[in-house]
């Protein structure tokens, strides 16, 4: 066969492979540039300035046609790392897995990435570019290549929409831009390859799906429950900045529903979901933290994941605490060792840092304390920094029915109260209830005189 003949050929199936961009101006679609950050058009004009393609991409597009305010940039661009490094000296480099570039400006961070390209590009002796396990897990994604294939490699189809700054297009390749606008979660590909390459694109469709409201297409929830099992193969630090971004979102109860529907919350809390804790207490605990965390991010309140984390597992904490007391170890003791054996079975799926394991640890501790009110105890352990979350943790408990007889209320108005009235509130503690009798007056030792013992 001809040479020429061969190249035709090729250049046809490329041309099969390659998807075009269906172009919409700035006058069809509803993206509003005054969402745009500053910051964000700084890095783009850097980079074009410098000859290198960069647009906008991602969830700030998503967010804007949807009408809501973006909150997070990216570029996608075709400049290598280094070379956007060299650009910016508030550049940062981070990530093995995959090559990223964070450029800082105060607070705000502008993640940037160079265009990805098909695995078949890197060399095949080149772990550092590309590689994958047996099971098809993406171990390296460092291989580069165009905007077309950097669209083809993004997850979901409305993520994978980018807006040209120069003429303030929107570029689609993958009928992004329709299912944004119907709020259709479809993956890019084939879903049971893209699940094995990133099982974490699981836990995302999850979180889109209940952040976003969409609906997932039935080639992209199908193989969730069947492939669950394939987060156990993420390293457990990743899995916990999967846990924030999931119940950090504004849509926590609804992600908690959704995690149990598909079967993928025994992979981030196994001992906390209602097959292996089915105390309806716990649960009922659980239920509420979400719709509580929901709130306060409504409101622009700050959570800790160390509370969240108190609340998830209070369920096999209590059950170890009193499994140990019944065996006749002290409840001081018994806590201790119920709270290192509690954290010792989370960390095999999700790691909780040290920065958040010591206040989880002593929001915990202090539900023994909460009930010992006499003396000074109250004040000590009112003016502990833990104290608020230990007693939004206690209030929980009492709504899902523990039983701890009128300690919320007695806390409720004890923070309120004057200093007068705290003191007459702990003397009450102090004295015994009425009707009932008090300890009898102790007997002094009786004494033997000299002359008594010599006898």
């Amino acid at each position: 066969m001809p040479k020429r003949l061969i190249s035709k050929i090729r250049g046809l199936i490329s041309d099969q492979q390659t998807p075009k961009a269906r172009i919409i101006s700035s006058s069809d679609h509803d993206f509003r540039p005054a969402d745009l950050s500053p910051s964000a058009i700084t890095v783009i004009e850097t980079l074009t300035d410098a000859g290198h393609e960069a647009y906008l991409v991602g969830g700030c597009i998503r967010d804007s046609l949807l009408g809501k305010t973006p909150k997070d940039f990216d570029v996608a661009t075709s400049a290598h790392p280094e070379e956007i490094k060299a650009l910016f000296r508030n550049c940062r480099l981070i990530g093995k897995r995959f090559r990223l570039a964070h450029v800082r400006f105060g607070r705000e961070i502008i993640e940037v990435a160079t265009f990805r390209g098909c695995h078949s590009k890197a060399g095949s002796n080149d772990k550092h570019q590309s590689s994958q396990s047996e099971a098809g897990l993406l171990l390296r994604d460092n291989v580069f290549g165009t905007l077309e294939e950097d669209a083809l490699r993004r997850d979901f189809t409305a993520n994978a929409l980018y807006y040209r700054h120069s003429d303030g297009a929107i570029l689609d390749y993958v009928n992004g831009y329709e299912d944004a606008t119907t709020k259709t979660l479809r993956l890019i590909g084939n879903p049971e390859q893209r699940y094995k390459e990133d099982p974490v694109r699981m836990l995302r469709a999850i979180r889109f799906a209940a952040k976003l409201e969409f609906s997932m297409t039935k080639e992209t929830e199908a193989p969730i429950i069947e492939h669950a099992e394939l987060l156990g193969h993420i390293p457990p630090a990743r899995l916990f900045e999967e846990i924030q971004k999931l119940f950090l979102s504004g849509a926590a109860e609804s992600v908690w529903q959704l995690l149990l529907k598909y079967d993928i919350a025994p992979w981030l809390f196994p001992n906390s979901t209602p097959d292996r804790n089915p105390d309806e207490a716990h649960q009922a605990m659980i239920n509420q933290v979400m719709i509580n965390t929901d709130i306060r991010i409504a409101q622009e309140k700050p959570v800790t994941p160390a509370f969240l984390f108190a609340v998830m597992l209070w369920g096999p904490l209590a059950q170890r605490w009193e499994q140990l007391k019944s065996e006749g170890v002290p409840p001081v003791p018994a806590m201790q060792q119920a709270i290192q054996n509690t954290i010792g079975d989370q960390i095999k799926f999700t790691s909780i840092p040290k920065r958040f394991v010591i206040p989880l640890r002593e929001i915990w501790e202090l539900q023994i304390k909460l009930p010992q009110r006499a003396g000074k105890r109250a004040n000590r352990t009112l003016e502990h920094p833990r104290f608020r979350a230990a007693y939004d943790l206690l209030l929980l408990r009492e709504s899902a029915g523990e039983s701890t007889p009128g300690l919320g209320e007695w806390w409720t108005q004890y923070q309120e109260a004057d200093a007068e009235t705290r003191r007459e509130m702990v003397e009450q503690q102090g004295k015994p209830p009425r009707g009932g009798k008090g300890r009898g007056r102790r007997r002094r030792p009786r004494r033997y005189n000299n002359q008594a013992n010599r006898s």
